[in-house]
């Protein structure tokens, strides 16, 4: 059986460097779309995975549409497009700034909040769904591999930029 994608089919060589980057992104992506298809299950079938960088961006206090598009490293009218999306969805509503009524701020709505708490508990799931793949020790050290190597639990919210969205 191949052990990379070039079709070396030595068992226990190394693979090569860009299956890293590759495997982490199939992880990544396994939790999301299972993530997704429990949240439709649960209510929330119009939710899509930049969701979460936005709703994330716009926290608990809201925030402009310029400053939204900059923590996203996206175009204002990028963020607007989203806002405009999020918003016939029922995730988000446009008021008034308190610091400044010329201005509107994005907040979430219920419904907005409601997914990022239903993400939450199903995140805990899928963790919990690995754990019984791979073993919990295992888990966790690859959870403690990963830390070493990424460092401060930080997430750039920016990745809809930076994966070209914006």
């Amino acid at each position: 059986m191949s052990n990379d994608f070039t079709g070396d089919r030595r068992p226990y060589a190394d693979p090569p460097g860009f299956e890293l980057p590759v495997r982490l992104l199939l992880g990544f992506r396994s939790l999301i779309d299972d993530l997704h298809a429990e949240l439709a299950r649960q209510g929330h079938p119009d939710a899509r995975p930049m969701h979460g960088f936005v709703f994330q961006a716009i926290g608990r206090d809201g925030t402009t549409a310029a400053e939204l598009g900059r923590r996203l490293g996206v175009s204002k009218q990028a963020a607007g497009k989203t806002i405009d999306a999020l918003e016939q969805l029922g995730y988000v509503r446009r008021e008034p700034d308190p610091r400044d009524q010329r201005q509107k701020i994005v907040v979430l709505t219920e419904h907005g909040f409601d997914a990022l708490a239903r993400s939450a508990a199903i995140f805990d799931e899928l963790r919990a769904r690995w754990a019984e793949i791979l073993g919990p020790e295992r888990l966790r050290a690859l959870e403690a591999d990963l830390r070493t190597v990424t460092g401060d639990l930080v997430l750039p919210l920016d990745l809809p930029g930076w994966f070209g969205g914006g």
